[in-house]
């Protein structure tokens, strides 16, 4: 099976299927899926942008609605998280994930699903130690709640930790902590040199991906965010007495001209019942154990532990209650395919550029929850009554008030120049744009994945580099080989994976300007 996984799509939807579609020519290969990392930006209308969290001159409508209308359809199944560039009124709309149009599917604020027996997850948003510990609130938007919406919250985190079977691959937005020091961190410095105190700290990513990284163990990590090509191989400490797990990590650029935005990865053929998309029984038995424990306010709360204080702390999916889904879905797995448009898409005849942000309840949703006695937590935020946003904010954020979080070291507040989970659009632009003036041809090469390292022990930060080694001074196969026979997951079957670099070439120098510096 061939999947395609790219990084931040900024709503490029047509390159990059125009991308896949160029190089399944040129190298005779299939496309199967398509992984996006986030920043997708399923905007739909015009009042969608106004819900999106960037400055006024970056609201453009791209090519997303294209595929909402029916105009288009997507030609590779497509899977995606949110980012922190979203339409997230949107997304809201399905919680628990579902389709924003014909072959295009969300994972929700997280999710777990399977396609061909490959088990895919993912978590949505990015890490801010002052929203952690809120629940769902934001709906509709004022100016606070509009960067809020796409923090992490525990809740997810807590319902992912319970997950017991192994996870083929997994999808954030912004990078597990310390995830830097098991690849080439030198490499990534003379990239993004402005990230040398975060990554100096230790305090550059997530801190809740970190414990999810070393919790699910999955074979492959995908994110984006930085804007930035970078590979990792981490072997875990063993697990009760199992055989030592590696995690192949790969993060890739925005979808722009001559940027490494886009790569295929092969991964062994698995006997499924199904040919589409299918739920994961185990990640629905999650959702309804943990049911109770939603939160729609912005009131600080924590999931309950072994402390003496709860009744229950282990939400841990048994095998009758798994059963017991696969009966309530009558025994079909299959992802339905019901996607509703909600509201009217934009129509380039009638622009209407002072449309306001709509909010609306999704059928999807409705009938999920129905099915599986599941709370639409959108429809109980959207009672609370906050104000609407209507201004065109620029890129600062106003934030929300600090409350302690379990991550003492949390990045977020850093009195560093630059803020990495919220990198300023000018800001990461001026940075990138040195490197697409080196050199106007991209010459696509192999990715040499580095050895792998255990995360007992992560290696000492190296001093800067000033030169990028040349790829034809490594010797690829061998480094490919030996990564080769450290595998993936205990399910999986056949040899183990290859990640193999494809990147595109086929945009003209000119259209970069046009992209814009999205963050």
């Amino acid at each position: 099976m061939k999947i395609a996984v790219e990084g931040c799509c900024h709503g490029e939807l047509d390159n990059i299927y125009e991308t896949i579609s160029y190089l399944e020519q040129k190298e005779g290969v299939k496309v199967d899926l398509l992984l996006c990392c986030g920043d997708f930006q399923a905007v739909r209308n015009e009042g969608d942008l106004r819900c999106m969290a960037v400055p006024a001159k970056y609201r453009t409508m791209q090519t997303f609605y294209k595929y909402y209308s029916g105009e288009k359809k997507a030609p590779v199944l497509t899977i995606f998280i949110g980012g922190n560039h979203e339409a997230s009124n949107h997304l809201q709309e399905l919680p628990y994930g579902g389709w924003v149009a014909p072959n295009i599917y969300y994972l929700g604020y997280a999710g777990v699903v399977r396609y061909r027996g490959i088990r895919i997850g993912g978590l949505s948003g990015i890490f801010k130690s002052h929203d952690y510990r809120r629940g769902h609130h934001e709906s509709p938007y004022n100016p606070e709640t509009l960067r809020s919406v796409y923090h992490v919250r525990n809740i997810e985190v807590f319902k992912l930790k319970q997950i017991q079977m192994p996870v083929d691959i997994f999808m954030s937005h912004d990078w597990p902590r310390g995830i830097y020091h098991y690849g080439s961190t030198e490499e990534l410095l003379h990239k993004k040199r402005f990230l040398r105190q975060e990554v100096s700290s230790n305090t550059l990513g997530s801190p809740a991906a970190e414990d999810l990284l070393a919790h699910l163990q999955p074979s492959y990590w995908f994110s984006a965010h930085l804007h930035v090509k970078f590979a990792a191989v981490m072997q875990h400490a063993p697990k009760g007495g199992a055989a030592p797990r590696v995690t192949r990590f790969l993060s890739l650029d925005k979808c722009l001209p001559y940027r490494d935005f886009l790569q295929i990865v092969d991964l062994p053929d698995r006997r499924s019942s199904s040919e589409g998309l299918e739920y994961d029984p185990e990640w629905l038995a999650i959702l309804k154990a943990t049911d109770s424990l939603q939160r729609t306010s912005p009131q600080p709360w924590n999931p309950p532990e072994n402390n003496g204080l709860h009744e229950r702390w282990d939400f841990r999916a048994s095998e009758a209650a798994m059963m017991k889904v696969v009966e309530e879905l009558s025994g079909d797995l299959d992802i339905p395919d019901n996607f509703n448009r909600t509201l009217p898409p934009y129509d380039p005849a009638h622009p209407q550029p002072h449309a306001p942000p709509a909010y609306s309840a999704n059928p999807q949703t409705t009938e999920l929850c129905a099915r599986l006695g599941l709370s639409d937590i959108y429809i109980q935020a959207g009672q609370g009554g906050a104000a609407v946003w209507g201004g065109d904010e620029e890129d600062g954020s106003s934030g929300s008030a600090e409350e302690p979080s379990e991550y003492p070291s949390d990045s977020s507040g850093l009195s560093s120049s630059f803020n990495p989970d919220e990198i300023t659009l000018e800001e990461e632009w001026e940075e990138g744009a040195e490197d697409v003036a080196e050199s106007k041809v991209h010459t696509p090469a192999r990715m040499v994945l580095p050895e792998p390292k255990s995360n007992e022990s992560p290696v000492n930060l190296p001093p800067p580099s000033h030169s990028t080694p040349r790829v034809d001074q490594c010797d690829e196969e061998g480094t490919l080989k030996r990564a080769s026979t450290e595998g993936g997951g205990p399910d999986s079957q056949g040899p183990t994976p290859r990640i193999k670099r494809r990147n595109q070439v086929i945009y003209a120098a000119a259209d970069e300007d046009q992209s814009g510096g999205q963050d």
